[in-house]
């Protein structure tokens, strides 16, 4: 199961994911348990992360299953876009196999949360699984340049697959998790895919300068695989409940939310500013090691290193230390520290031109950048009812996607004109007002009566 959801800058997964009946205002601090969710997050103590891990038997699948598939797709993702460039010689090439996997999440995103709300989720994550290891096979027939269409088809296909699950797994999560636990499970959850990012990325380049193509292929296949046996043993997900509407009205509804319902309105606008700062980030952050920095590529790994190890650390702080923190707190404060933080890393380089203290920064970004990653995921779960939550990941994802493309072509255009310190300066601002807006709404929903 790959985590194809948004995620916060440089941060890890999503800016963000219980109650029966929908609410119209800001959420409450702790969630109501959804209806039909599993004895184990029912009846679990809350106990901290060893009362989360150890008494839960259907959260420690889902947490397995997203590291395993996660890791087998950044294999697949290292290895192919090394292979792509290698047959073809085109960076036009590369271009088009990472739009065909990104498109589906702009046009599809919103639609693809409906059926998360219509159907069984955790048979729905089964079957997106086995779709995307079957979907895989087919570039084991990928031998010269003229067959880069498969690539671009297999990357489409895993793109339109891949957009259901995001919404599916974070709508999964209250099912199966205590109220009281929910933000150490989030927490942790949401950095499987840094954890993956490290191993799958090294494994990658491993694998297809050892095995090529078909090594690459045959690991990513066996992660789906591994993932889907342990989501099928999952005991606690009930089914969803029965639709009273069609899925165009469902779908409707669900675009709805964001001008009817506060909370929702909040997380788009969050989604959106954010979004566009992933999308300056993604594209600048190479030539800001490159020629801000003067960095080799060894330095660029190092770099993108640096941050995984510091979501996986502020993930684990946020389970073991911070579980008992308010949702909104995380959410608000931590993406306004997260923006500071990209502030100082973006502008040292006006006092030294030193690489080690880019390292350090970016590490240290991933603390505050988990606690608004897990805040998030939990605000989202909570603000509205369990009927849509599917709906909601959808439009966060779609919302996410589309600035973020948005924000990718802005840094293109405007990154030679203006700079690339004053443009990653601008998505370090986006952070800071992103996360000032949450802290402003958490404190006029405080002083409503």
């Amino acid at each position: 199961m790959t985590d194809a959801g948004p995620a916060t800058p440089q941060g890890g997964e999503a800016t963000a994911r219980n109650t029966n009946a929908p609410r119209t205002s800001t959420v409450s601090e702790a969630p109501a348990q959804v209806s039909g969710a599993s004895d184990t997050a029912s009846e679990g103590p809350a106990g901290g992360i060893r009362g989360l891990l150890g008494a839960n038997r259907d959260y420690r699948r889902l947490l397995s299953a997203g590291l395993i598939s996660q890791t087998g797709d950044w294999v697949v993702s290292t290895g192919l876009a090394y292979h792509v460039y290698v047959l073809t010689g085109s960076t036009l090439s590369s271009a088009a196999m990472l739009l065909a996997g990104r498109l589906p999440d702009v046009l599809l995103g919103s639609a693809a949360g409906v059926l998360a709300d219509r159907w069984d989720r955790r048979r729905l994550l089964v079957i997106a699984d086995v779709l995307l290891a079957l979907g895989l096979l087919p570039l084991l027939a990928v031998r010269e340049p003229g067959q880069a269409w498969i690539v671009y088809a297999v990357a489409l296909w895993t793109g339109v697959v891949s957009t259901v699950l995001f919404p599916a797994q974070k709508a999964l999560v209250p099912q199966i998790v205590s109220p009281a636990q929910l933000v150490r499970a989030n927490a942790l959850h949401g950095q499987t895919g840094q954890a993956a990012r490290l191993l799958g990325a090294l494994a990658g380049g491993a694998a297809v300068g050892a095995g090529g193509l078909a090594a690459v292929v045959w690991i990513g296949v066996a992660g789906f695989a591994i993932s889907a046996l342990l989501l099928a043993g999952l005991r606690g997900p009930a089914r969803a409940p029965a639709a009273t509407t069609t899925i165009g009205g469902q779908w409707v509804a669900g675009l709805r939310l964001a001008g009817t319902d506060r909370g929702v309105r909040l997380l788009v606008t969050y989604m959106v500013i954010t979004g566009l700062g992933e999308g300056v980030f993604s594209t600048l952050a190479a030539p800001f090691v490159a020629d801000v920095l003067d960095g080799s590529a060894d330095a660029y790994g190092l770099f993108l290193s640096a941050q995984a190890v510091g979501g996986i650390a502020g993930g684990l702080l946020i389970a073991t230390r911070l579980g008992d923190v308010t949702p909104r707190t995380l959410f608000g404060w931590g993406t306004v520290v997260f923006g500071l933080a990209d502030l100082a890393l973006f502008t040292y380089p006006l006092l030294t031109r030193e690489l080690w203290p880019a390292f350090v920064l970016i590490g240290l970004a991933g603390l505050p950048a988990a606690a608004a990653m897990a805040g998030l995921t939990t605000f989202a779960q909570t603000v509205t009812g369990g009927d849509r939550l599917g709906a909601v990941f959808g439009l966060l994802a779609s919302a996410h996607a589309a600035t973020s493309l948005l924000g990718m072509a802005l840094a293109g255009v405007l990154g030679d004109g203006l700079g690339i310190v004053p443009m990653l300066c601008v998505h370090a601002g986006g952070l800071i007002t992103a996360g000032a807006l949450v802290v402003a709404a958490s404190r006029r929903s405080s002083r409503r009566p």
